[in-house]
C-alpha cells in the first residue's frame, strides 16, 4: 500500500526554489549546468555539478498537513546526489504522513575534483534550507519548532553536522539512515572524507566534522538505521547514538543484520525494509505529527 501511495504522489506538482536567489556564496563567474544521469531502472537520478543549490517542496494533500517538515539530504559521498531513492522518494513518504518533505540539492566542496566551495558549503546550504522553511512556516503550514533534518550516507553526515554544528539554527529532530557520521580515519568512509576535507585534513578539521565528538546536551533527538553488513561502518551510527545517550539526548537505533548500503526504501522484502514504519512510530511517539 505504501508503494502505491508513493507512486500516486509522484504525480503531485513540485515546487523548486533557489537557496541563494541573490547569489550563491563563492560561485565561479561562469556557472556550468548540473549533470543529471539515470542509474539503473526504476527512476534513480544521479546529480553532479550542483552550483545552484535548491530545495524542492513536496506538500501533504490539502487539509492533511500536521505541521512537521523534514529537510532531506540525499547521499553520494560528497561527490553527487542520489536524488530519487534518497530524496524524492523520501519526500513523498513524509508528505503521505502529513509532513512537508523538502529535498535539498546541495553543493559539493570539490565538483570535478577541484576545490571550488570548500568544506563549509554543504553545511551552509542545509542551514539556509532550515532557515527558509522556518521563515515560510505560516505560508507552508509548518510549525517552526518541528523542522527536522534527514540524511542518507554522506547526506547523513551533512544532516548530523547540521544537528551538532548549527546551534540554535539547527534542526528540531534528526533522522540518519546508513550515515557517515565520523571523519576519524578508523571509522569514516574514505571517499566522503576525501571529498569533504581533502587528502590530508588537519586534526582540528577532522575533529570538527566528526559529529559524534560535537554532540551536546542541546543536540536534537535522533532516529538511526544501519546494518552490520554495510560498507559504511555501523560504528558511525553506534558512536553517534552513544554520544547522544551520554549527553541525555533521546535516541532510537535500529541495527539490522543484512541490507548493505544505499537501499533507501527500495528493499521492502528485507527486515531493514521496515525502517519507514518504525520511523513513523517514533515520529508519532515524539509528538512530531501533533499540532
Amino acid at each position: 500500500m505504501l508503494l502505491a501511495t508513493l507512486l500516486a504522489l509522484s504525480a503531485a506538482p513540485l515546487e523548486e526554489l533557489e537557496l541563494w536567489p541573490e547569489g550563491v556564496p563563492g560561485a565561479p563567474a561562469e556557472v556550468p549546468a548540473k549533470v543529471v544521469k539515470e542509474r539503473g531502472a526504476g527512476g534513480n537520478r544521479w546529480v553532479t555539478g550542483v552550483h545552484v543549490p535548491t530545495i524542492t517542496l513536496v506538500r501533504p494533500a490539502a487539509g492533511e498537513a500536521n505541521g512537521a517538515a523534514v529537510v532531506i539530504c540525499p547521499g553520494g559521498g560528497y561527490g553527487g546526489l542520489a536524488l530519487d531513492k534518497e530524496g524524492h522518494d523520501i519526500a513523498r513518504f513524509w508528505a503521505e504522513a502529513g509532513a512537508l518533505g523538502v529535498v535539498l540539492e546541495y553543493r559539493m566542496p570539490r565538483p570535478g575534483g577541484e576545490v571550488v566551495y570548500g568544506h563549509d558549503a554543504p553545511l551552509a546550504d542545509v542551514g539556509r534550507a532550515l532557515k527558509m522553511v522556518r521563515e515560510n512556516a505560516e505560508a507552508w503550514d509548518v510549525d517552526p519548532e518541528r523542522v527536522g533534518v534527514m540524511g542518507f550516507s554522506a547526506g547523513g553526515h551533512l544532516a548530523a553536522s547540521a544537528s551538532v554544528l548549527l546551534g540554535d539554527h539547527g534542526p528540531d529532530f534528526t533522522v540518519l539512515v546508513y550515515p557517515v557520521v565520523s571523519m576519524q580515519e578508523s571509522v569514516t568512509h574514505g571517499g566522503s572524507r576525501r571529498n569533504l576535507l581533502g587528502e590530508d585534513p588537519s586534526e582540528e578539521l577532522v575533529r570538527r566534522f566528526s559529529c559524534e565528538l560535537q554532540v551536546t546536551e542541546d543536540s536534537p533527538p535522533a532516529f538511526l538505521v544501519h546494518t552490520y553488513d554495510d560498507w559504511v561502518k555501523i560504528e558511525n551510527s553506534l558512536l553517534y547514538a552513544a554520544a547522544l545517550r551520554d549527553k541525555g539526548v533521546p535516541v532510537e537505533v535500529h541495527a539490522f543484520e543484512h541490507g548493505g548500503h544505499g537501499y533507501g526504501m527500495r528493499k521492502p522484502e528485507l527486515p531493514v525494509g521496515r525502517w519507514p514504519e518504525l520511523l513513523l512510530s517514533w515520529s508519532r511517539d515524539r509528538g512530531l505529527f501533533t499540532r
